[in-house]
């Protein structure tokens, strides 16, 4: 039998890297949320509602929510912007985004779109988040740079993705994460798909190297923050 050639979605570029993600997320939609609960501790509701306040989102705010996935973040979003405020979330994967329509019940305006190519006109948008999410896009600068575009003057945005942990500690989490996510996956009976994340970690840039990343974006006073014993890391900036 003939092997495969087709590339892992964690060495895919461009294109293949899109479509490969997409159907990766659409194959594990239905476990997401559980997983992202077992392998946070729930740390993952924090981290959003940390990020929230740490741009200082305030009541009647706007708020566009990148790769806003199975829509958590939204809800974090919501619940700082209140019922004066708006929310909205775009994502390319529609079994994902379904399970966000779900959950935001009417309460946020859901997009199938891609993030580097926002169909959103310049300059709508107080804050722009994104969680989990930039390690995934095919084109990580376009996508900063788009989320920038549709931010108002002074706008203010937000990331919160996997980091590769450093320090006293990061031989051993580096290790246990790179074991339980894989097992996770194949409890789930996903493995192939569980693969991808602690791989694509690995490849993903540093704290440092995002920071400059976002900078160049047209973004300043970019500051970043670690949690989870190095494994998450927060970055955010204000548009230049």
């Amino acid at each position: 039998m003939a092997q495969s050639t087709q590339t892992p979605p964690w060495e895919a570029e461009g294109a293949e890297k899109r479509e490969a993600v997409r159907g990766l997320f659409a194959d594990i939609a239905p476990t997401y949320d559980l997983a992202n609960s077992i392998m946070s501790a729930r740390g993952h509701y924090r981290w959003r509602a940390e990020a929230c306040r740490l741009i200082g989102l305030t009541d009647g705010e706007s708020v566009l929510d990148l790769c806003c996935g199975t829509g958590d973040f939204l809800v974090a979003a919501k619940a700082a912007v209140g019922q004066k405020g708006s929310v909205a979330g775009l994502d390319f994967c529609a079994p994902m985004l379904a399970i966000a329509a779900q959950k935001l019940a009417g309460s946020a305006d859901l997009m199938l779109a891609d993030a580097t190519e926002l169909p959103i006109a310049s300059s709508q948008f107080d804050a722009v988040t994104v969680g989990w999410g930039l390690r995934n896009v095919p084109d990580i600068g376009k996508t900063l740079r788009e989320a920038a575009r549709v931010l108002k003057p002074g706008g203010r945005f937000v990331s919160v993705d996997m980091s590769e942990p450093k320090g006293f500690f990061g031989p051993v989490s580096r290790w246990a994460y790179h074991v339980s996510v894989p097992l996770l996956g194949r409890i789930l009976r996903k493995p192939e798909a569980y693969a991808y994340l602690p791989k694509s970690t690995e490849r993903f840039m540093d704290r440092q190297q995002l920071t400059k990343e976002i900078e160049a974006a047209g973004f300043t006073r970019v500051h970043s923050t670690s949690r989870f014993f190095g494994n998450i890391a927060i970055h955010w900036g204000v548009k230049a």
